[in-house]
């Protein structure tokens, strides 16, 4: 019998859990729902999958590996939520998915490719990140959803002349009520980035209960 190829699958195993460590370790380090351990396993278990298809034959390695990808979406979908008129978890769902892929090329032999992907990650997550920060301090737009006292009855009216004394474009995305208060979702865009103004005036509003950005 030639261990030889079972030391080879073992490698592959375990280069798989070395790149899942790494994504792992930036989600754990975060607290994102799928952290250092799920990531492992996304990894390896791809790789396994991989190794396992491309030795049951040609015939079949090709449905494996769809399997794989609608098997990880599953996982990915499950970590997606929707919050009033903000997704969360887009970020973290597409590690999985990539990280999946990094697996399978792990198990079909295609390490540069899974070297240089595992680099390119590493850089968004990492060095990116400061990037996306800088960026996000210079929109224009930002949505708040403010939950009012009871009905609020006369916040509407007087939040959006506010708007409109300050030249602040504004857009009424939803208003729904939530128990005994109404919840509104706007969406308001401001040329000099003046949001301080509007969370001043939010705070000391006596008709708003919450609100966040």
């Amino acid at each position: 019998m030639d261990f030889t190829i079972y030391f080879e699958e073992a490698a592959q195993v375990l280069f798989a859990f070395i790149i899942g460590s790494i994504i792992g370790l930036e989600r754990e380090f975060r607290s994102k729902p799928a952290g250092f351990r799920t990531m492992i396993l996304i990894c390896v278990g791809s790789c396994l999958y991989t190794i396992i298809s491309r030795e049951a034959g040609t015939d079949s390695s090709d449905r494996i590996a769809s399997n794989i990808v609608t098997g990880i979406g599953f996982i990915g979908a499950g970590v997606i939520f929707k919050e009033g008129i903000t997704v969360n978890g887009l970020t973290t769902a597409a590690l999985i998915w990539i990280t999946a892929a990094l697996g399978m090329a792990i198990g079909y032999h295609n390490y540069p490719i899974a070297i240089v992907v595992s680099g390119i990650v590493v850089i968004v997550l990492f060095v990116l990140e400061p990037v996306q920060r800088f960026i996000n301090r210079f929109h224009k737009v930002k949505d708040y959803k403010i939950r009012t006292v009871g009905l609020g009855n006369n916040f509407k009216t007087e939040v959006e002349s506010f708007f409109e004394k300050h030249d602040l474009a504004f857009n009424l995305m939803k208003a729904l009520k939530d128990n005994n208060d109404v919840v509104y979702l706007y969406r308001i865009g401001s040329p000099d980035r003046s949001y301080d103004l509007v969370n001043d005036f939010l705070i000391k509003h006596k008709e708003v209960k919450s609100f966040e950005v």
